[in-house]
C-alpha cells in the first residue's frame, strides 16, 4: 500500500478510534506499536523500559485521543507522548547501567557499517538522539518533529544541523 492510502486509513481509524470502535483502536495498535517501542528504546537504549513506556504512551494516547482535533496528526503525536515519557524514564534512571543501542534486538544482525552509525548516534545526548531519531529512522517531517516536540521548525532544523555535525564527528571518531 502506497504512502498516502496508509495516510488515509491512519487517519480514519484515528476518527473511528475516536467515535469508540474498539476495532479500530486494535488495529491502530497493531499499526503503531512496534514503532513506538522502536523509538522509545532509541532514545533510552533499554528493552524493557521501551516496553513500559510503550505501554504508558498507549494509556495516554487512548486517554486523549478524543481531544486530538486533527487526525492527521496522529503521527507526531503519538511520537511526542512517548518522547516524553521516554525522556522522564532517562530523568528518572539516570544512575542506570547505560546499554548500547547496537545491543537491540532487531538491531544486533545490522552491518558493521550501520552499527558504526549507531554506535555513534548512541553517544549523543537524549534531545539529538531523538531528533536524529524522528527525522531519519521514523522519517517524519521537520513540520512534524516540531510538532511531535513542541518546539517552532526553525528550532527542528537548527538542532537537526548541530545533531548531524555531532554524529559526524562521532562517527569519524570511532571509525578511525
Amino acid at each position: 500500500m502506497n504512502q498516502q492510502y496508509s495516510n488515509i486509513e491512519n487517519q480514519l481509524l484515528v476518527m473511528d478510534a475516536q467515535d469508540g470502535d474498539a476495532k479500530a483502536v486494535e488495529k491502530l495498535v497493531n499499526i503503531w506499536n512496534k514503532r513506538l517501542w522502536r523509538h522509545a528504546y532509541r532514545v533510552t537504549c533499554d528493552e524493557q523500559a521501551s516496553w513500559d513506556i510503550t505501554q504508558q504512551g498507549w494509556l495516554a494516547i487512548l486517554k486523549g485521543l478524543k481531544k486530538l482535533h486533527d487526525p492527521a496528526r496522529f503521527q507526531a503525536w503519538a511520537y511526542r507522548i512517548i518522547t516524553n515519557k521516554a525522556i522522564d524514564w532517562i530523568k528518572k534512571n539516570k544512575s542506570n547501567k547505560h546499554i548500547g543501542i547496537d545491543q537491540a534486538p532487531e538491531i544486533q544482525s545490522r552491518p558493521d557499517s550501520d552499527l558504526g552509525i549507531m554506535e555513534s548516534l548512541d553517544q549523543l545526548d537524549s534531545k539529538k538522539k531523538t531528533i536524529l531519531t524522528l527525522y531519519y529512522f521514523e522519517q517524519l517531517t521537520v513540520r512534524e518533529i516540531g510538532i511531535a516536540l513542541k518546539i517552532p521548525g526553525g528550532t527542528v532544523k537548527s538542532r537537526l544541523y548541530s545533531a548531524r555535525n555531532e554524529l559526524k564527528e562521532l562517527w569519524r571518531q570511532n571509525n578511525e
